[in-house]
């Protein structure tokens, strides 16, 4: 069973949360209440209070938080798994999420776009169909653009959790976290 650390945005109710839930010896830790409106930093600010009293050997559990960035961020600090409707939710709204960030295939600049969204992925909704197949589907609101796009997003996710499970094994995370983050930032029109 796991305990859940709560207390808001203030640190001292969350501090001793987390002291009583660790004086139990649960099998893992979660950390709520941090996904339902908080501004990232307020969550950061929260996992750098609770993440150093829970105990390292046993798993800590983040509810409800899910953008790439929250999770390398979250990482960073101590947490071990997560859950979140977030690759879903975006697939279903026509956003997917690549090694070059967010790309929104609503939008029109992809009607004519015949590139995959990320030829190097394993994911064949990532790369066997084009961007204006993509938009297309999402525009004409084909349930088939949301499956592919959610398809697309969770297989994302599996590639960021692999990196990041390898790169903490190797003893370069931050490494890791700065190519990734500099992926995004290149966008998703790779030269």
């Amino acid at each position: 069973m796991f305990g859940i650390v709560q207390g808001g945005d203030i640190a001292r109710l969350r501090e001793r949360s987390a002291e009583a839930l660790k004086a139990m010896d649960l099998k893992g830790y979660s950390v709520g209440g941090l996904a339902v409106g908080e501004p990232q930093e307020v969550m950061l600010d929260m996992l750098e209070v609770v993440c150093p009293i829970l105990p390292t050997e046993k798993p800590r559990y983040l509810m409800g938080v899910g953008t790439p960035d929250d999770i390398l961020k979250s990482v960073a600090r101590g947490i071990d798994m997560f859950d979140c409707v977030m690759p879903t939710r975006a697939g279903r709204h026509g956003l997917a999420f690549t090694r070059f960030g967010k790309v929104n295939l609503r939008n029109a600049r992809h009607a004519e776009d015949h590139r995959p969204l990320d030829p190097q992925s394993d994911c064949p909704a990532s790369r066997d169909y084009s961007r204006a197949y993509l938009h297309h589907l999402v525009k004409s609101g084909e349930a088939l653009g949301a499956m592919l796009l959610t398809w697309n997003n969770l297989a994302y996710y599996q590639y960021l959790m692999k990196g990041i499970r390898a790169a903490i094994a190797d003893g370069n995370f931050s490494d890791f976290t700065a190519e990734t983050t500099e992926g995004w930032a290149r966008g998703d029109m790779p030269a």
